[in-house]
């Protein structure tokens, strides 16, 4: 254990879409990356979106990522901190993950002081200006009382139902546009992350959400580093102590 001092990055694997079988080889995939990940981690972020979509039940565990799951735990009970964020489609976690898997879960950003280097991280969903519809269905989606009514659905209409209105806004709402780079001047988190360190000095902000590898120096001494996904990217950032460094996943020839 005293050689584990890297921190790991990841974030929009999207597990479930857009079919059973291609969500199963992105999942196994991702699975070899926390192996190759594990040989020298202390702490793992999966910063939000993990899954398309997942609701926790008080007594049922949604079908599937066993792969995934079994591993973090595995990762976990070996003494690697897990953290998991929510995402904007994996809104509803209420327990599971801190029980079963031993994780951290976030529900907002954070900050971290890592070998005296500020960290702000967070999946990115809601910040910044406009997107002002989506945070009105944020607050909707996050209310106690939808959550329980929600619930009360039986999971074989509920998570279907969720599941295409999750599909349907990721491929037929524009999500393709968002992975355009903008321009410094018209990408939300840049602006928020300018803003923040208006008030705060931060040396890194580590964000998922816009589905789009970046690595942008909002000045001398600040990065904003967006994590891209894992629908075309294969990407991810790593902390070294000294360095942060983002890179691209390659699959192996070994079976998982």
């Amino acid at each position: 254990m005293t050689d584990r001092k890297k921190i790991y990055f990841a974030s929009d694997l999207h597990l479930g879409t857009p079919d059973y079988d291609t969500s199963l080889r992105r999942e196994r995939l991702f699975v070899q990356w926390l192996d190759m990940a594990a040989k020298d981690a202390a702490e793992i972020y999966l910063v939000g979106d993990t899954f398309d979509f997942w609701h926790d039940y008080k007594t049922v565990v949604p079908k599937g990522y066993v792969r995934l799951l079994g591993k973090l735990a595995e990762l976990s009970d070996a003494g690697i901190v897990i953290h998991i964020f929510t995402g904007n489609h994996d809104l509803w976690f209420d327990g599971y993950f801190e029980k079963e898997l031993g994780a951290k879960v976030y529900t907002a950003p954070i900050e971290k002081n890592y070998d005296g280097k500020m960290f702000f991280i967070g999946h990115g969903d809601g910040l910044g200006p406009k997107d002002h519809g989506y945070k009105f269905i944020k607050k909707v989606f996050t209310n106690p009382v939808c959550q329980w009514l929600f619930r009360w659905i039986h999971p074989d209409i509920g998570i279907r139902l969720a599941s295409y209105l999750s599909y349907r806004s990721r491929y037929s709402n524009g999500d393709k546009k968002l992975e355009e780079f903008l321009g410094e001047e018209r990408e939300w988190l840049v602006m928020y992350c300018k803003r923040l360190l208006e008030r705060k000095h931060y040396d890194y902000f580590i964000f998922g959400h816009r589905h789009l590898p970046l690595d942008i120096a909002i000045n001398e001494t600040s990065r904003y580093i967006n994590l891209g996904d894992w629908l075309d990217y294969n990407s991810y950032a790593v902390w070294d102590g000294t360095t942060l460094q983002t890179a691209h996943y390659e699959e192996n020839t070994k079976t998982v």
